[in-house]
């Protein structure tokens, strides 16, 4: 169990990583997302061979598992576009509102019950990600990026939800990141058309980062989690993932010194995020525990 719990923040602390490393990389967002795709759908496939985790699956899953590979690369494109638009600081900030996005698509999406608790916490952030755009001037496109790329965390989140119920995360992954691949490389002339100035061939630096990014971030990341799975329970690893951004904004602070950017007011939005988030883990481990309990005394 020691392990697992290594294992799991091993991966989390290498995810924090991500939207240092969007920053180092000079490449735009969409060239960048293009080679982390391409990198880690050929380290996939090279896992494959050792542990034959992929399935062949029917052509009307697979194509819906790839089409949801899409969300995922525009959760990307907003994402890094963000990083590129204010700081990495602000990006992971403004994140915080997938709570919000989850509470309110989850419950439509599979017909559940509508938690107006955790509706109310993620307004909370949402009024803490406001107070961040009042206060830093001229970050205001990409705050508003950043928030778009939440939401379509959120949207991926909900939906691969039901995936992988019927299959192996190996599978949903690879066919994701594949589709993804695809759907990037047919509208990327898109990109080229409205952006002529694009560096499509990165120089020793950036393919270092992308490497980095896409091997350790993503492959090796994604590989541990699973792995970690095997021995927690998904509560504890959501709960957990809670430390991805804190982990991302201390590495900007230290590396890029973000903070001597930032305003008053931002300190006090982010504070409110912060307590947000943590009044949401500690409202997911109490219903958790409600549940554990009604279960032991209806077996006793």
């Amino acid at each position: 169990m020691r392990k697992a719990y290594i294992q799991m923040h091993v991966a989390i602390f290498l995810w924090g990583f991500t939207g240092v490393l969007g920053r180092l990389i000079t490449l735009s967002e969409w060239v960048l997302v293009w080679y982390r795709l391409l990198l880690t759908v050929i380290s996939l496939l090279i896992i494959h061979l050792f542990n034959r985790q992929i399935k062949i699956l029917p052509r009307r899953q697979l194509i819906r598992i790839m089409l949801v590979g899409t969300i995922v690369i525009a959760h990307w494109l907003t994402f890094y576009g963000a990083i590129k638009q204010c700081n990495v600081t602000i990006t992971l900030c403004c994140l915080s509102s997938i709570a919000f996005f989850t509470s309110i698509l989850e419950p439509i999406m599979h017909r559940k019950r509508i938690d107006y608790v955790e509706v109310l916490f993620g307004l909370a952030a949402i009024a803490g990600i406001y107070t961040i755009y009042q206060v830093q001037v001229g970050f205001g496109l990409g705050i508003i990026m950043a928030i778009v790329s939440a939401f379509l965390s959120s949207l991926f989140s909900v939906m691969n939800k039901g995936l992988i119920e019927n299959h192996s995360p190996e599978t949903v992954t690879f066919y994701e990141l594949f589709g993804g691949l695809v759907f990037l490389t047919l509208i990327f002339p898109l990109h080229l058309y409205f952006q002529t100035d694009v560096t499509l061939l990165p120089d020793l630096t950036n393919w270092i980062y992308i490497a980095i990014l896409s091997f350790f971030c993503t492959t090796l990341a994604f590989t541990i989690s699973l792995r970690a799975l095997q021995k927690i329970s998904a509560f504890t690893m959501n709960l957990s993932l809670n430390l991805e951004p804190l982990y991302g904004i201390i590495l900007a602070f230290a590396i890029f010194q973000e903070n001597k950017s930032l305003k008053n007011g931002f300190y006090w939005g982010a504070s409110l995020i912060v307590l947000m988030v943590a009044a949401h883990s500690y409202h997911q481990y109490y219903l958790r525990k409600k549940v554990e309990n009604i279960l032991k005394r209806q077996l006793k």
